[in-house]
């Protein structure tokens, strides 16, 4: 099978593998006037795609971008779990969705030498941001989250045994959430394929 036709059928699989259509979401970088449940939220941002080789699931990624919802759901759950101050912690979060745009990704690989998303161009793969013209952003980078496993399985979804978490950091100048824009793409690929999993607007 050729490079290109793998790749091909990495994006059909990964297509399939995440069933029925994803719910569409707000794009529009607003501080929701209504919070929603932090499950509900994570949910609703949160995008799975598995690349599968000839014999083998080749990649699992669960990616969640954390755009102002996200933010809003998440600083409140995490207030009221630990007695803080809502009002402060959402203070916090609206201060950090005018930063830069921020993707948890949740990796599992078959080679677990290949989940090395924090190796920089030493990495295997290669992920990007991508825009409804087509533009394409890199990461400024990608930092895995060295935190002991139960904390990180305490606040992040999907953590499987081999799974590996990291968080990828986009330039806001270049990847803007607002009122034009559609839909917003990841794309994440390596010698093995590729898999890409979308945000669009309502």
């Amino acid at each position: 099978m050729s490079g290109r036709l793998r790749s091909l059928l990495g994006l059909v699989l990964a297509t399939a593998a995440c069933g029925r259509p994803p719910p569409p979401v707000d794009l529009s970088g607003a501080w929701p006037a209504q919070v929603a449940t932090y499950p509900r939220a994570n949910a609703d941002w949160t995008r799975h795609a598995i690349l599968r080789g000839d014999f083998e699931q080749s990649l699992e990624l669960f990616a969640t971008l954390q755009a102002p919802p996200w933010l809003a759901a998440r600083a409140a759950h995490a207030a009221r779990a630990r007695g803080a101050s809502v009002e402060a912690a959402t203070a916090a979060a609206q201060e950090a969705a005018a930063g830069d745009l921020l993707v948890t990704l949740v990796v599992t690989t078959h080679d677990r030498a290949e989940n090395d998303l924090d190796r920089g161009e030493r990495s295997v793969w290669r992920l990007a941001l991508v825009d409804d013209r087509g533009v394409e952003t890199a990461p400024l980078s990608i930092t895995r989250d060295r935190r002991p496993r139960p904390v990180i399985a305490a606040e992040v979804d999907h953590l499987g045994d081999f799974a590996e978490v990291y968080l990828a950091r986009f330039p806001h100048d270049a990847i803007a959430l607002g009122p034009s824009l559609n839909a917003v793409t990841l794309r994440m690929w390596s010698p093995r394929g590729a898999v890409a999993v979308s945000w669009r607007a309502r």
